[in-house]
């Protein structure tokens, strides 16, 4: 007799799941039966071995606002559909989606012993954080990767809901978490790495069984000679520009930055500034401007004699999503505008 199929649930923030955008990112935990939105080519990929029996939606802000609140609600949403798995995301590069669709599979396996299996891009920030403690699945940075996203995801959830055992991370699909287990192999270490090195000389391909991280090497800057008779500037990567946003600097996936005045000024009010940023809840900083670029204490510390004077102009970007080359050549072209303005030191804020 053939098995049924597996029950699964699905986990989609307020955009994917049809609600709307940014405006209703406060939208609270509701369930919808069967699939929904991305949800309808991700049972494709299932076939008939396994059937989207529904799907939980919940607003990003709701979600990472709401703490434990929130987590028990969306919880008691899934328990609700009976699943053997739940499929969260794919969250490509939103940050606030990205942690949202960590916590939720963490907590779903925690409190119903339900496998689970996210999908984002690789260097979504919650990646760093959860890799270690759940099954993600890689996607591209935005949502027209999502044809190419959801049949390893699928393969992935349809496995873990069967419970098997699985193998390597590269084999599985799915990003690494940093665990090995001892395994039996017809070769020794000696002639696995010869063989590697074998291919290598030859130009053909292998893979390495400890892979390694590169990371750029960025020396640091020298100390400020004299920190008390220096000029500052302030560079943040907050998304902060003035009220209603004149310039249109992007939310995420930032192209240029920008620099406003703020000669004469002592803090920054409430009311002329605002965050313009989609990486992160920006209530507090819309409240205080002060919190993403400390104005106040900069000023403060200048009539205490900590430094010597403050340029009159900040500079500002939205640091999520923004690629690595981008950030360089932001980098290259404020620091020019720096020196040519003789400034001496960079306050670098980010949030």
């Amino acid at each position: 007799m053939a098995e049924p199929p597996l029950r699964v649930a699905h986990y989609l923030n307020q955009f994917f799941g049809g609600i709307g955008g940014e405006e209703h990112a406060d939208v609270g935990v509701s369930v919808r039966e069967g699939p929904v939105g991305p949800g309808i080519p991700l049972q494709r990929s299932l076939g008939d071995q396994a059937t989207v029996v529904g799907t939980v939606i919940c607003g990003d802000n709701y979600f990472n606002v709401g703490g434990d609140e929130a987590r028990e609600q969306v919880v008691e949403a899934v328990r609700s559909l009976q699943p053997d798995v739940l499929v969260a995301g794919p969250a490509f590069n939103a940050g606030r989606y990205g942690v949202a669709c960590a916590e939720v599979c963490l907590a779903v396996e925690a409190a119903l012993d339900v496998p689970a299996v996210a999908s984002m891009y690789a260097d979504n920030p919650a990646v760093a954080v959860y890799r270690r403690r759940l099954y993600v699945v890689p996607s591209g940075e935005h949502a027209a990767s999502i044809a190419a996203a959801l049949p390893p995801l699928a393969r992935l959830a349809l496995r873990r809901g069967q419970r098997v055992e699985l193998g390597p991370a590269r084999e599985e699909g799915h990003l690494g978490r940093g665990i090995r287990q001892p395994v039996f192999v017809a070769e020794t270490g000696a002639r696995r790495a010869l063989a590697m090195l074998g291919a290598k000389l030859r130009g053909e391909p292998f893979v390495s069984e400890v892979p390694l991280v590169e990371y750029d090497v960025v020396p640091p800057a020298p100390p400020l000679a004299n920190l008390r008779e220096a000029k500052l500037a302030v560079v943040t990567t907050s998304g902060l520009v003035p009220m209603g946003n004149p310039d249109r600097l992007r939310r995420s996936y930032a192209a240029e930055w920008k620099q406003y005045d703020i000669a004469g000024k002592t803090r920054l009010a409430s009311g002329d500034y605002e965050v313009v940023h989609g990486g992160y809840e920006a209530q507090y900083a819309n409240a205080n401007p002060n919190y993403v670029l400390p104005l106040d204490a900069l000023t403060e510390l200048q009539h205490e004699g900590a430094y010597g004077s403050l340029h009159p102009y900040f500079y500002t970007t939205a640091g999520v999503g923004t690629p690595t080359n981008v950030g360089e050549r932001f980098g290259s072209e404020i620091a020019a505008d720096l020196q040519a303005a003789d400034v001496d030191g960079v306050v670098l804020v980010a949030t």
